[in-house]
Order: C-alpha cells, then sequence, then structure tokens
C-alpha cells in the first residue's frame, strides 16, 4: 500500500502566544459621602410631597372621569325626551 508523502514541516508555531500583562489597575475606592440628618430629612420630606401630589393627581384623575360619566349620562337623558 501506498502512502503520500508530506512535506517536511517543523511543529507550526502555537497560535496563541502567552504575552506577561501588566498587573490590575489599583482600584480606587469612592469618596466617602457624609449623610447627616438633615439630608435625611430633606429625602423624606421631598418624597412625601411627591407622594402627596401624585395622590392628588390620581385622585383628580377619577373624579373628573366620574363627572365625564355623569354628565354623559344625563346628556344622553336630555336628548332622548
Amino acid at each position: 500500500m501506498f502512502l503520500p508523502k508530506y512535506p517536511d514541516s517543523p511543529t507550526p508555531p502555537p497560535a496563541h502566544t502567552h504575552t506577561p500583562t501588566e498587573p490590575p489597575p489599583v482600584r480606587r475606592s469612592l469618596p466617602s459621602v457624609s449623610i447627616d440628618q438633615k439630608t435625611v430629612v430633606a429625602l423624606v420630606v421631598g418624597g412625601v410631597v411627591l407622594t402627596a401630589l401624585l395622590a392628588a393627581v390620581a385622585v383628580t384623575a377619577i373624579s373628573v372621569a366620574v363627572a365625564a360619566v355623569v354628565l354623559r349620562s344625563m346628556l344622553r337623558d336630555h336628548h332622548r325626551r
């Protein structure tokens, strides 16, 4: 049996050559933020005010919707007569 002749080739170079990497950069910590009592009070008051405004908008929207339904019902009854 005949075997094909392959050309003589040296061992192929590795696909990935390892290069030394630089050490990872030193991670700097974030500057410390001092949270005092005034900041906490301001955040709580702001949250309460925003929540109250949102509730007021929701109540207003519901009342406008109810008024629209009542007016439409009254106008429909008026046109039937």
